[in-house]
């Protein structure tokens, strides 16, 4: 089973189809999923759909079909305080992350990412996290953006920048009880990793 986000609404990707209250199921093969991204946006008492599809292996490749992809790579940043390093991004918290460059491997553009949208060098990582899957919406053109996540570390004690010309207006590393909090004002995606 995988999930993708519109907003904080999920779309399941799984091979049963079960009732669920204020959940639409979907056959994944004939789905119209601009159709259903509006649905998902307009219709308060959605909460979110299944998309049906019966080789649970094929699932996602199906579904990465539907709309153009946008690759990105991202860092879940530990400090030496055990601090994870956070951004404030469209009235949101969120970690750093970004699009990656072509000839460019996964794990170096998430590190470049970081680095670029929050200023904190010395990245080293240290284990890959689960993948994320949100839809947006770019120049009228609905995408996938598939997010590989890495779990990194820094003894890096400088200065944080924010890049505000890529829209992030603050730089934090936070404390659990201040993730707590940043949380309920975060991304469905985010919830997941942290």
């Amino acid at each position: 089973m995988y999930k993708a986000f519109v907003g904080d609404k999920p779309i399941v990707l799984t091979t049963s189809k079960e009732k669920v209250p204020h959940f639409k199921n979907y056959k994944l093969r004939t789905v119209n999923i601009k159709k259903v991204i509006k649905k998902l946006q307009t219709k308060s008492d959605l909460q979110g759909v299944n998309l049906v599809y019966k080789k649970e292996e094929k699932l996602l490749k199906k579904f990465l079909k539907k709309l153009p992809n946008v690759v990105a790579g991202g860092g879940k940043v530990y400090n030496s305080n055990g601090e994870v390093l956070f951004i404030y991004r469209n009235d949101k918290w969120d970690l750093p992350k970004g699009k990656k460059e072509r000839k460019e491997s996964i794990a170096d553009s998430a590190i470049r990412e970081v680095e670029e949208e929050t200023g904190v060098k010395g990245l080293e990582i240290v284990k890959q996290l689960d993948t994320t899957y949100h839809i947006f919406k770019r120049n009228g053109q609905y995408k996938i953006k598939v997010t590989y996540w890495f779990e990194m570390k820094t003894n890096y004690k400088g200065k944080l920048h924010a890049q505000e010309n890529e829209g992030i207006t603050k730089v934090k590393w936070l404390n659990p009880k201040q993730i707590e909090k940043a949380l309920k004002n975060s991304y469905a995606n985010i919830k997941l990793l942290v």
